[in-house]
């Protein structure tokens, strides 16, 4: 897409389920660059951002929002141009009336590493508050782990059948993101 061309209104793409019929998120978009946006079940608009890897941002979203991520639309650009990324991106979020929540209010939650810090129980966190270094980074590595059962618990609740593997390195530090 060139700037000659125009940008799609995000009424006029379809809406594509976030899963297919195996549980998996479309491979055919892996390593494409563009813009997309992330729909509720009711097809409510969630979120809109754009990556250099579709897919590898479709897969984060939806280990960090898997209670969001129902519907998608999106449009692939040759090369990667952050002006055209962002124009795509700002034209779909003032068609849609209100600034999806997702990019307003929570974008932390869409884009950031988890932080399972927050779901320590008040045990641990005085055993925290009372440890050496050694001992902190394997509270938070018990923490981390206990978040990302309860996330591939949910996951596998929503049907997702694919490989989800976690940064053991960020899990020292409480975080989970994918690897």
């Amino acid at each position: 897409m060139n700037h000659q061309q125009t940008i799609p209104t995000l009424a006029s793409l379809s809406y594509i389920p976030y899963l297919d019929d195996n549980g998996a998120i479309c491979e055919d978009i892996q390593k494409k660059i563009g813009v997309y946006s992330i729909f509720d079940q009711d097809k409510i608009l969630q979120f809109v951002g754009y990556s250099r890897d579709i897919y590898l941002s479709l897969k984060q979203h939806l280990v960090r929002q898997p209670n969001n991520c129902y519907w998608l639309k999106l449009q692939t650009i040759e090369r990667p141009s952050r002006s055209i990324l962002e124009s795509i991106r700002e034209s779909w979020i003032t068609e849609n009336g209100t600034i999806p929540t997702g990019n307003q209010s929570e974008p932390s939650i869409w884009s950031k590493s988890i932080d399972a810090k927050p779901a320590m129980t008040e045990e641990e966190k005085a055993q925290y508050n009372q440890s050496d270094e050694l001992r902190k980074t394997k509270i938070l590595k018990q923490v981390a782990r206990r978040v990302e059962a309860g996330i591939k618990e949910q996951l596998r609740d929503r049907g997702v059948n694919m490989d989800i593997r976690f940064n053991p390195k960020l899990k020292e530090q409480g975080l989970l993101d994918l690897k």
